[in-house]
């Protein structure tokens, strides 16, 4: 399973605009068939910082994903609510049952 954490800052003038959008994103993002999670975190501490937390399924199911309707009205609707534009950092899922452990 591949995770990726979508590391956002927003202006602080869009940040309930950004959860709003965010969060319609990420209820639609969970009915495609390789997503197995999306997780929309805000830091305690700074309310414009937000980590998009994004599991799929297959390799495949990320390129896959920017191919959606949703994902792109996602993407041009809070383009200009970024400080700074978004970054991400992928990982590899461990489990303890997988043989990769």
């Amino acid at each position: 399973m591949l995770v990726v954490h979508v590391h956002v800052q927003v202006k602080v003038e869009y940040v309930e605009s950004f959860k709003q959008a965010t969060l319609a994103n990420a209820r639609e993002s969970l009915r495609e068939p390789g997503v197995a999670r999306f997780d929309v975190v805000q830091q305690q501490d700074d309310s414009t910082r937000f980590v998009l937390v994004e599991a799929y399924r297959t390799p495949e199911a990320p390129a896959a994903h920017k191919e959606t309707p949703h994902y792109q009205i996602w993407r041009d609707a809070v383009a200009h609510m970024m400080s700074v534009p978004r970054t991400s950092v992928k990982f590899t899922n461990l489990h303890p049952d997988d043989d990769a452990f």
